[in-house]
């Protein structure tokens, strides 16, 4: 074998095995992108994980809607609590600007969240997110055929209103002054439900209540719808309070209540759209 085929031959062995490691470097490379990538790190850019306790105010006429949406987010977000105070309006703003330990109010009322946000003790502008409309509450089966609100004057029927401080009462009182009607109530309650309970307990004829309370009293009551009550809409507003112990989870039950998930189960209590 002369040299220079020696040569040739030598530079074709070499050559086949370049091809035959880069053949085999391919087929490792390979092997590698068929096996499962790992899973992207999602901490960076996902919400932190909320816990806590949140402490929430709110007017007793979303007691049970509220009691909803709090067990709703305890299950979306292991480890929170959400705790409610329910109560008339007034009451509860006056409790916060005296120093109660709250993270939210929700007020039935924009003149009762003004006694809040008044003092300051508000983060940013409260967010209007139901309202809410009168309606009058019967015994079962209306047997004094209660039509209208001007049938709650009649002599001898046994009528409570909420005090006039506490939006529902206050909310009566413009809708009896746009009928220009005089009623004299056999007592003023503190709060909406106090109010429906006594119709409930049978120690009143009817109440002036919203539909919000009728209907979730089911059968204990008659609801009896009068046009005057369009006069007097209340606007719910919900606000973060500055001294908020637990302002992220407390910011995120805001924003359930918000949501179309919370809207549907207001709305379904009765609650009318902001």
């Amino acid at each position: 074998m002369t040299r220079s085929v020696r040569r040739t031959r030598m530079l074709q062995l070499a050559g086949a095995g370049a091809a035959a490691l880069m053949a085999l470097s391919a087929c490792s490379s390979s092997d590698s992108d068929d096996s499962p990538a790992p899973k992207a790190d999602k901490s960076g850019s996902a919400s932190p994980k909320l816990s806590g306790t949140v402490t929430v105010f709110a007017a007793a006429s979303l007691k049970e809607s509220f009691t909803t949406l709090g067990k709703e987010f305890e299950q979306a977000h292991p480890g929170t609590k959400v705790t409610f105070n329910f109560g008339g309006s007034d009451t509860l703003a006056a409790s916060i600007t005296s120093g109660a330990p709250a993270d939210v109010f929700a007020a039935a009322s924009p003149k009762t969240m003004k006694i809040v946000t008044d003092k300051q003790d508000a983060v940013g502008t409260p967010a209007t997110f139901v309202r809410n409309q009168l309606e009058i509450a019967t015994l079962p089966g209306n047997p004094d055929k209660v039509a209208s609100l001007k049938d709650l004057t009649k002599s001898g029927l046994k009528v409570v209103l909420c005090d006039k401080t506490v939006p529902c009462g206050a909310a009566a009182e413009k809708a009896l002054d746009a009928s220009k009607l005089k009623l004299t109530p056999a007592s003023y309650e503190q709060d909406v439900k106090s109010a429906l309970n006594k119709v409930v307990l049978k120690e009143a004829d009817a109440a002036v209540v919203y539909k919000t309370d009728v209907k979730a009293a089911g059968d204990k009551v008659e609801g009896v719808e009068f046009p005057e009550s369009t006069e007097a809409i209340n606007d719910y507003p919900i606000a973060l309070l500055k001294n908020a112990q637990n302002a992220d989870t407390a910011k995120a039950f805001i924003a359930l209540v918000r949501s179309a998930e919370g809207q549907k189960v207001l709305t379904g209590a009765g609650f009318l759209k902001p």
